[in-house]
């Protein structure tokens, strides 16, 4: 199971569903940084010194970063969905599929099945 950092915009409800599936997910509320308005890059900074990938909305801001520094320990840039369960689903899938995460950008979208 993985490490992950779940960015501020990212929902709750899908939090809770993959920590249930056995990732270790620490939030910006967590870390005491929720509310803030913290700046992509120090966010991905943040993740990469504690060992965590980043669960991010972000995702042309996350791919942009990426691309300037693919020296952190994994991106997972999601496409919004309400459905929380299923995108949390698709987020386990893909990271199953995908470990281990250092360096990787994982995207993640609606309707889309990694198998």
């Amino acid at each position: 199971m993985a490490d992950l950092y779940a960015n501020e915009n990212f929902p709750l409800a899908a939090v809770r569903s993959l920590r249930e599936m056995g990732h270790d997910v620490l939030t910006s509320f967590d870390a005491g940084t929720a509310n803030q308005q913290i700046p992509d890059a120090e966010v991905l900074a943040f993740a990469t010194s504690s060992g965590r990938a980043v669960l991010a909305h972000n995702r042309l801001h996350f791919k942009k970063l990426h691309r300037q520094q693919s020296h952190h320990a994994g991106i997972v840039r999601c496409t919004e969905d309400t459905d929380f369960s299923a995108l949390a689903s698709r987020i386990h899938r893909s990271v199953a599929r995908d470990e281990p995460l250092r360096g990787k950008l994982l995207s993640v979208t609606r309707g889309s099945d990694p198998s």
